[in-house]
């Protein structure tokens, strides 16, 4: 029985713990959280282009180096 209340003390510890982690963080203003999604949705936009294109063109070179048939 000590041993499930030592595990209930842990975990109620840990959690307490969390807590106040949390209120220590601070949090991002609406406009920073704003600036910060449009720059990853064009990061994501620019790197898909990229990798899309460079699948076309390596496509193209191996059926040119590997001719199908």
């Amino acid at each position: 029985m000590s041993k499930l209340k030592d595990m209930t003390v842990n975990v109620r510890t840990f959690f307490q713990e969390v807590v106040d982690e949390v209120r220590k963080s601070t949090w991002p203003q609406r406009q920073e959280l704003m600036e910060s999604t449009v720059v990853v949705l064009v990061s994501l936009l620019l790197l898909s282009l990229f990798v899309g294109v460079s699948d076309k063109l390596l496509v193209v070179v191996f059926r040119l180096i590997i001719p199908a048939g």
